[in-house]
């Protein structure tokens, strides 16, 4: 059975979670402290939810010393924080996904199942990128991806453009549908949360490169 780690310490959330969880059919191991969350998922899950603000040792940490430990095991970051910045630290400390609190039980169920059949694939089987516009679907190695509505649009963008480099002003304008004139923080998360998906973790061969001082280029095959 799929085993899954709910690190979250309050209970108005863990509580009707885990719940949601177990009738998905996953068995579910409750933990409210950092230090107990690390411990029982080094002795090996098949996916961490993992709240930032954990007392103990908060949830950065928690995913820190589990890459650090070696383990590859999905982490979905839940979070309070509404600073994209943080989000961003997040995911630099290696989750693969987060969801904002308040969020919706559907959307956490659907990025769940994503990130467990993404880590179900095997890494040796072709890295096809399929793009389907008419139902908005799209499919990693024969796996679909769980996307929101912007990061579709993005890489859907950016796949329109393969091989090509897009501005950081197109992807802008195009996608938030506003000049840029500054900050693009959020454009920046939505890459990094976009690569952490699609698996693109390394800092060589990724499918997204970043072109210093202008934009990204998809670099897939057609």
């Amino acid at each position: 059975m799929t085993r899954v780690l709910l690190a979250e310490d309050d209970e108005a959330i863990a509580i009707p979670l885990a719940r949601a969880l177990r009738r998905e059919g996953y068995e579910v191991d409750v933990r409210g402290d950092g230090a107990e969350a690390l411990e029982v998922a080094l002795q090996g899950v098949d996916l961490v939810v993992l709240d930032l603000g954990l007392p103990g040792m908060d949830g950065l940490d928690v995913c820190r010393r589990l890459r650090a430990a070696g383990s590859s095991v999905p982490v979905l970051i839940l979070t309070a924080r509404t600073d994209e910045v943080d989000t961003v630290v997040g995911l630099d400390a290696g989750a693969d996904d987060y969801v904002k609190k308040p969020f919706r039980l559907a959307e956490l169920l659907a990025r769940a199942r994503a990130l467990l059949r993404r880590g179900s694939v095997d890494p040796e089987v072709a890295a096809t990128l399929l793009i389907d516009q008419n139902s908005r679907r799209v499919f990693l190695r024969g796996t679909e991806l769980s996307l929101t509505g912007k990061e579709f649009a993005l890489l859907s963008v950016l796949h329109r453009e393969r091989g090509k480099v897009v501005s950081r002003e197109q992807l802008m304008r195009e996608i938030w549908d506003t000049q840029w004139y500054g900050s693009t923080k959020t454009l920046d998360v939505h890459i990094s949360v976009l690569r952490r998906k699609l698996g693109d973790t390394t800092d060589s061969g990724r499918m997204i490169a970043t072109v210093r001082g202008i934009g990204f280029r998809l670099d897939v095959d057609d």
